[in-house]
C-alpha cells in the first residue's frame, strides 16, 4: 500500500513539473498520459465487474436452474449497465484529449 502511495505521489510530481517548467507540448502529453490510464483504469474495473455478474449468474442458475431465463434477463440487462460506464468513461477521455483548451 505504501509503495502505491509512493508511486502515485512521484507520478504527480513528474507531471506537475513538466506542466510547470514545459511548454504546451508538455500539458499535451500530460494529458495524453492521464486520459490513458484514466481509460485503463476504467476498462479493468469495468472487466472485473463483469466477471463478477457473470460468476454470480453461472452460480445461480447452478443452484435453480429453473430460474435461468429470468437470471439470463438480468445478466445481460446489468452488463449493458456496466458496459455503458467503460463507453461514459471513454467519451470523457475523448474530450479530455480533444477539447482541451490547455492544449489549443
Amino acid at each position: 500500500m505504501k509503495l502505491v502511495k509512493v508511486l502515485f505521489a512521484t507520478m504527480a510530481m513528474v507531471l506537475t513539473a513538466s506542466m510547470a517548467f514545459a511548454a504546451d507540448a508538455a500539458v499535451a502529453s500530460s494529458v495524453a498520459y492521464a486520459t490513458a490510464l484514466g481509460m485503463g483504469i476504467a476498462a479493468g474495473l469495468c472487466g472485473i465487474g463483469q466477471g463478477l455478474g457473470l460468476k454470480a449468474a453461472c452460480e445461480g442458475t447452478a443452484r435453480n436452474p429453473e430460474a435461468s431465463g429470468k437470471i439470463t434477463v438480468t445478466l445481460i440487462l446489468g452488463l449493458a449497465f456496466v458496459e455503458s460506464l467503460a463507453i461514459y468513461a471513454l467519451v470523457v477521455n475523448l474530450i479530455l484529449l480533444f477539447a482541451n483548451p490547455l492544449i489549443g
